[in-house]
This record gives structure tokens, sequence and C-alpha cells, in this order.
């Protein structure tokens, strides 16, 4: 997850939404990933994605068995959708998004009988790190809307 969060944090250097995820076979990082939809102009290009098209690249096999993908924030729909797709055996999340987050707090897509495929999950893991990079992200974003905000006098 440590290796995860330094993705994250290169997200954030790049004015993207500050999410980072690894894919694991064999405790070897295979694929590597952060968000990046505002830089490369593609919707797709969330933090799972990228790293799962790394390691399937790497793999030469877009079947993604027995691995591990660590990421920051829990998944979203599309990004559960890919995993699923992909055969990824176990997911580790580490912040919670209540909103949109669809490997328990809105849906559990992954583990739902209704999926062709159902990893393991676990969630939480250096949850107040990955909550924190998140939220000094968005805290400045704030600010930073404020001071180019005019004012009234």
């Amino acid at each position: 997850m440590r290796r995860a969060l330094v993705q994250a944090e290169r997200a954030a250097n790049a004015n993207e939404v500050p999410v980072g995820a690894v894919v694991v076979l064999d405790n070897e990082i295979i694929g590597t990933g952060r968000n990046q939809p505002l830089g490369t102009h593609d919707p797709t290009a969330h933090a799972e994605v990228v790293a799962l098209r790394d390691a399937a690249q790497n793999l030469q096999n877009y079947r993604l068995s027995g691995t591990t993908l660590y990421v920051t924030l829990e998944p979203c729909l599309m990004c559960a959708g890919a995993i699923i797709q992909a055969r990824v055996e176990r997911v580790v999340f580490g912040a919670f998004d209540e909103k949109a987050g669809a490997v328990g707090s809105t849906a559990n897509l992954l583990q739902s009988p209704i999926a062709n495929h159902q990893c393991r999950v676990t969630s939480g893991v250096l949850r107040d790190e990955c909550s924190a990079v998140l939220e000094q992200f968005f805290t400045e974003l704030r600010s930073m809307d404020q001071e180019e905000s005019p004012t009234c006098s």
C-alpha cells in the first residue's frame, strides 16, 4: 500500500486527484498507476485501470489471475468492472469512497453473485494515510479556488 501511496503523491503533484495503485504477483510489483484523466484527457485513466493496463502489458495477458491490486481509494463502478474483467484475485484498498465506492460503500460489485468473477477484498489498509492525502489535496484545491474568486467590496 505504501507503493500505491507514492503513486497517489505523484498524481497530486500533477494536479490530479491523488489516487494510486499497484498490481502485485508473487510479491513483485508488475503494474503501477495513478489517476491521470485530466492530463491524458481520458475518463478511464483512473489509477486502477492504469495499473491493470501496465500489469497486463508486462504479463502480455489481459487476465491477471493470482494478482493483488492495492489502491489508496475504494474503486468506483468502472474500476470494479475492469478488476472483474482482469480476474484479479484480491483487492486491498485504503480509504472508503462513501459517494462512489463500489466495493462496499455504495455497492459491492467485486463480491456480487451477478458478476462472472468475485474477488477477495481487504479494506481500510493504511486508511488514515490514504484519507489524509485526499483531504490535503481537496483542502488545498478549495483554498486556491477561494483565493481566485472575486471579492465584493
